[in-house]
């Protein structure tokens, strides 16, 4: 912890230096909790995930399939449009990569629809989703993640504002076209890069 804004902000300059401070972003220790609705209940035994779309064969996967699947853990930042960056989030799951493979990825697949509990979509480039540090989560800063930032499973692109990590994860649908999701139809940028500031449709 901080003992003082003096060493906040300059925590602040070596992060910005280090090129990994995005314009209008502020360091904080905390882990605000910002969502859509409510956080929903998780039961084991009716819990699925589900891969669909432009795939060679659709899967749905059992929570005890999805936790047998290999896991890595990933170190990365955090970026929220509200304007706060979380500096080396500790991150544990399963690649991307290896949900996306179970189905076999159609050549003319180019984004993803991410689709969560409550009807909550996202929508990411696969290209995105593709890189090394994406990954499904379970586990954050060496415990498991708490309902209210997105347990059992959550969605981790670091290099996009934190919208895109999507909470309570439930399937991904791969598409030929990007279509808006939720935040996105509702004025949200469709791709979110926060180092260009891609916070609202217009900027």
């Amino acid at each position: 912890m901080f003992e003082n804004s003096t060493e906040r902000k300059t925590r602040e300059r070596e992060m910005k230096a280090a090129g990994r401070l995005p314009p209008g972003q502020a360091l904080t220790l905390k882990w605000p909790v910002l969502h859509e609705g409510t956080v929903p209940e998780f039961d084991p035994a009716i819990w699925n995930f589900e891969i669909s779309g432009l795939v060679e064969k659709p899967v749905r996967l059992t929570w005890a399939d999805f936790t047998s699947l290999p896991m890595r853990p990933v170190t990365a930042d955090m970026h929220c449009v509200t304007r706060w960056s979380r500096f080396d989030n500790r991150w544990e799951g399963v690649p991307f990569t290896e949900v996306a493979k179970l189905a076999g990825i159609k050549p003319a697949a180019r984004y993803v629809m991410v689709h969560a509990e409550q009807g909550y979509t996202s929508n990411v480039p696969l290209a995105d989703l593709l890189r090394p540090q994406t990954l499904f989560a379970l586990r954050h800063d060496g415990a498991a993640l708490s309902p209210e930032h997105g347990f059992p499973l959550r969605l981790v692109v670091p290099h996009l504002y934190a919208w895109k990590s999507v909470k309570w994860v439930r399937g991904i649908e791969f598409l030929a076209a990007d279509a808006p999701g939720f935040w996105e139809s509702n004025g949200y940028h469709i791709y979110g890069d926060p180092f260009k500031e891609q916070r609202m449709t217009a900027d």
